[in-house]
């Protein structure tokens, strides 16, 4: 037995309104057409759906157990409508973005003046988190976008289900404590005391192939998780550090070198959407997002704080994309 639904959607109208004509005025057809169609519907199951005798249309049971699904069809395509306006509609409600804590230093307060403007009836919320409590809030669904500090040559796997896009790539520098002298060869460096970086992250992967290229072994290497650590360390003199060339710019007690350092730094935006584009308040979150970026790169190489331009841009090719 196939049954249409339109019919069944049909049947739970008459139902609700007491009659065939009544049904006809709330669907804005004309009776005789409405007739037409629960006789066919009647037809196709093989039993009577309404009791006739009387002043009042009544179902029978197969009408009521019929009529009953017609209302979670009707049910089913309103939450069907509501999705699909969640993710084409205007952006609106409440959006969290994740990111590392130089991201909310230096641009992600202008973006949330940005969404104010464009999106008034967005609510973002700024959370800073690292790259692996990120992605699990992401995946919970605590996060909505996710931004990540990461390295071109080794980029954090992604897990199933979500979407990344690069919105900054850079390059590394080797930066020196004030007054130290750039080396001839930077295996020279072997033995010293040198600023380090968590384990895995761009930072740390950078100097990773600088070590192994000029075999370099520090003989004390300091833990310092965010780039304003490396700041002091480096005015204090404890050592040479690898930095982004953006941020490696910006120190105000030491030196930026001219030592090769393989490798790019990314700043990943992910979330949510498996092969989809993003919700529109992720979506609206993530141009603001590059907006305030490009505002920013533009603001620093303005006052001569960039050696060489980052590259900011709307579509810049993920690893994930390359198939890394």
């Amino acid at each position: 037995m196939e049954l249409d639904p339109r019919r069944l959607l049909l049947l739970r109208t008459i139902a609700e309104n007491g009659g065939v004509a009544a049904a006809a005025r709330a669907l804005g057809h004309t009776p005789s057409a409405v007739s037409q169609q629960l006789q066919r519907l009647e037809q196709e199951v093989g039993l009577p759906l309404v009791d006739r005798a009387g002043g009042r249309v009544e179902l029978t049971a197969a009408g009521g157990l019929l009529a009953e699904v017609g209302g979670r069809i009707r049910e089913a395509l309103a939450d069907a409508a509501r999705a699909l306006e969640a993710l084409s509609g205007p952006a609106s409600g409440p959006v969290a973005i994740g990111l590392p804590g130089p991201a909310i230093t230096y641009f992600a307060t202008t973006a949330l003046h940005h969404l104010a403007r464009t999106h008034p009836a967005l609510v973002p919320r700024l959370v800073e988190t690292g790259r692996q409590e990120g992605l699990r809030a992401l995946r919970l669904g605590e996060l909505d976008v996710l931004l990540v500090e990461d390295d071109g040559e080794a980029p954090t796997p992604l897990p199933p289900g979500v979407t990344a896009r690069v919105m900054f790539e850079d390059e590394y520098r080797l930066v020196l404590p004030p007054g130290r002298p750039a080396p001839v060869d930077p295996a020279a460096l072997t033995g010293q005391a040198w600023i380090g970086a968590p384990a895995g992250s761009p930072r740390a992967l950078a100097f990773a192939r600088l070590a192994a290229r000029h075999g370099i072994v520090p003989a004390v290497e300091h833990h310092a998780v965010h780039r304003f650590a490396v700041y002091s360390l480096l005015a204090a003199g404890v050592g040479p550090a690898i930095l982004p060339a953006h941020a490696a710019a910006q120190i105000t007690h030491g030196g930026v070198t001219a030592v090769p350092v393989a490798g790019r730094y990314l700043l990943r935006a992910v979330c949510r959407g498996g092969n989809g584009a993003p919700v529109p308040a992720a979506e609206a979150a993530l141009t603001a997002l590059q907006s305030a970026l490009l505002t920013t790169a533009e603001s620093l190489a303005t006052r001569g704080l960039t050696e060489v331009e980052p590259r900011v841009a709307a579509r810049l090719v993920d690893p994930g994309e390359r198939g890394a």
